[in-house]
């Protein structure tokens, strides 16, 4: 109960309800009651302890015609009006009273909320009030959330530490300022969970700026549910990064590994910096277990304590002569002067010596990097940064290698963190272009419509092509502000053309990472009325890739479904080089298929890829799907596509992307 009470007193919120609250075990006997309670009553919290409330109790309980057992085991507030109340100064006054109960630390509790009009007291409340929440907004960073945990209100002391504008924050979800690691989508879940079920949650939180830059808050989030409105979180953040980065420098200084007893990640980077400044010639090899958390999640905590701990011994048997740390949980670091053959038979060895739990062998292969300097990189972040990029490659492959950063891997590294920088910039002054390619239909000759095309043309990394932009923007987050650049600025030709009397369609792509926002589908209709758009001249694009995870997540599924009812159509692209799946072709509201350019451009080179592309052209036909082929070039793939009674085509053969002034002239 200690901790409850501790929780209670310190917790600004509940001091600040403008109403007094007393709060009694199961017996009746009060526990805790808050600066209102004190006021108003007279009483004081520590003296009220174990003694039996006159404002409320069992017997008070009992002569408002409800006994107290009832309201210990109702889950729902139980309201008691035009209560008589004696203050001590004489004063009698009718109120409501609210008592809810609840369990903490498997105890039980009853709050009783008194609905005070301090106005009938002496002095009024209102201005008291007003001055608290004053200061609140001056002394914390303040979020408010709707019940579906979209942000309605974010006061300045947040914007200006977290580089937010109202803008880019108003009617986003809770998940917009944190990452998405497993460890950070789990706190968030828990917080969420826990608001849900009534209670408040108080803790360490990392968050991320705009930028990407992490930062650390004191976290109290409430829930707050007012009688016949919906239910709202209110979250208060105090800055802790400071203290954060102390307390982590100060637990970093240890040096030691407690489980494998190898020098750690802060001994990796002295270490590392040492050999630099002595100007030593050495390898950096970063080692990352493959499918850790499948062997994790297999095995108890010592078990898996125990695998790093025979890990280890192998690292420290083969690797005798070099400087051995532990990285991360499953990621370890070298510093050695050994030759790139001898550390790739890294792997020969471990299936040569496998690990043996419980008498069973463990089959753990790793994924590595070799990292030379200075050959390779001259500084400690860039040969860790180095070294995660090269590792993923070796992981998209499969796992199981070790490998070398190349020239090329570095120099799209480097252009790569560039991007990131610039792209900040250049959405905040929007500085992305947006070009038209038309899409023809194969028996009319008719434009059935043109595909919006995002470029960026940047004045320190120079063209940006939309298959490096887009990877990089899902992967940072800031996929949703290129999307939204993209619909408002499709909205806003498409209301400028049809003033004109131009009568087009217009198909606009769009990243599953966008429909994970609950309120992507009403921030779209609400662009296309913004603008005065006829719904049914949009057309959304999406991979297989989208259409195959959508395909496990019904709120996707049911936001496709509300923007089609809508008259918003959607067409499967790059069909033929995904996850083709006949069950999500029949859940999703796709009407027509898209085969990719990769597949055309083979349709002139072998007969069994034209007998294919026939099966993929009837194939959608015989689901009433319109189909499009695009990366047309010639005249051959045109006339063979026609030939299979392909719907329409897209490529340069008819026209390449242009920008709107020149579109409306080929038209002509």
């Amino acid at each position: 109960m200690s901790e409850m009470q501790e929780l209670l007193s310190d917790n600004l919120v509940f001091n600040h309800i403008p109403f007094p609250i007393i709060i009694m075990d199961k017996n009746g006997l009060a526990v805790w009651c808050n600066r209102h309670a004190e006021r108003i009553f007279q009483i004081e919290s520590e003296t009220v302890k174990g003694k039996t409330s006159p404002y409320m109790n069992p017997e008070k309980a009992a002569s408002l015609k409800q006994p107290w057992e009832a309201i210990l085991h109702n889950r729902e507030p139980i309201r008691f009006e035009d209560v008589e109340l004696e203050l001590t100064d004489g004063i009698r006054i009718y109120t409501t009273v609210v008592a809810k109960a609840f369990t903490s630390e498997q105890d039980q509790f009853v709050m009783a909320i008194f609905e005070v009009d301090e106005s009938q007291t002496e002095g009024s409340a209102s201005r008291e009030l007003d001055s608290l929440r004053q200061g609140l907004d001056d002394s914390f960073m303040l979020l408010y959330f709707d019940e579906e945990f979209l942000i309605t209100y974010a006061n300045p002391l947040f914007l200006k530490l977290s580089k937010w504008t109202p803008k880019r924050i108003l009617g986003k979800p809770i998940w917009q300022m944190f990452d998405d690691e497993t460890d950070d989508v789990h706190l968030v879940e828990t917080i969420m969970v826990t608001l849900k079920n009534g209670n408040v949650w108080n803790g360490e939180v990392k968050k991320l700026k705009k930028d990407g830059e992490v930062y650390w808050v004191d976290l109290t989030a409430i829930p707050m549910h007012v009688p016949g409105e919906d239910a709202y979180y209110i979250f208060l953040e105090k800055d802790i990064t400071a203290t954060k980065n102390a307390q982590q420098h100060l637990e970093e200084i240890a040096f030691i590994d407690p489980v494998t007893g190898l020098e750690n990640r802060h001994r990796l980077e002295q270490v590392v910096n040492e050999f630099i400044e002595e100007q030593k010639h050495f390898s950096f090899v970063f080692l990352d277990i493959d499918h850790f958390y499948t062997l994790r999640d297999v095995s108890e905590t010592d078990t898996e304590n125990q695998l790093l701990i025979e890990f280890t011994k192998r690292l420290r048997t083969y690797f005798s002569d070099s400087i051995i740390t532990r990285a991360g949980l499953h990621e370890f670091a070298l510093i050695t002067p050994l030759s790139n053959w001898f550390i790739e038979g890294f792997l020969h060895y471990l299936q040569q010596h496998p690990i043996y739990l419980h008498g069973a062998a463990i089959p753990m292969t790793v994924s590595g990097a070799i990292t030379r300097y200075p050959e390779d990189q001259q500084t400690f972040v860039h040969l860790i940064k180095a070294s995660h990029a090269t590792v993923k490659k070796v992981k998209d492959r499969g796992g199981s290698a070790i490998s070398m950063l190349t020239a090329d891997d570095h120099e799209q590294l480097n252009r790569k963190a560039q991007i990131e920088k610039r792209l900040i910039h250049a959405l905040d002054r929007r500085n992305l272009q947006l070009l038209y390619q038309p899409q023809v239909n194969l028996k009319t000759g008719a434009v059935e419509r043109v595909e919006a095309l995002v470029r960026w043309n940047d004045s320190e990394v120079g063209i940006v092509p939309p298959n490096e932009l887009i990877p990089i923007a899902e992967e940072n987050g800031m996929i949703h502000e290129i999307g939204l650049f993209v619909l408002e600025t499709v909205c806003a030709q498409l209301k400028d053309w049809n003033s004109r009397g131009l009568d087009l369609h217009v198909s606009i792509n769009s990243s599953i990472r966008e429909f994970r926002d609950k309120d992507m589908s009403t921030a779209l209709m609400k662009q296309v009325e913004l603008h005065g758009c006829d719904p049914r001249s949009l057309t959304i694009e999406i991979t297989e890739k989208f259409a195959l995870e959508a395909e496990a997540e019904r709120s996707i599924i049911r936001q496709m479904q509300q923007l089609h009812q809508q008259g918003i159509s959607f067409t499967l692209d790059d069909f033929g080089t995904g996850y083709a799946s006949f069950r999500y072709m029949l859940l999703l509201p796709i009407s027509s298929l898209k085969i990719d350019r990769t597949i055309i451009q083979s349709i002139t080179r072998q007969e069994k890829m034209q007998k294919m592309i026939n099966g993929m052209v009837q194939f959608g036909k015989s689901l009433d799907f319109q189909v499009t082929a695009e990366g047309v070039e010639t005249n051959e793939q045109l006339e063979l596509l026609r030939a299979m009674n392909c719907d329409s085509i897209q490529g340069y053969i008819i026209g390449h992307p242009m920008e709107a002034r020149e579109l409306e002239k080929w038209l002509k």
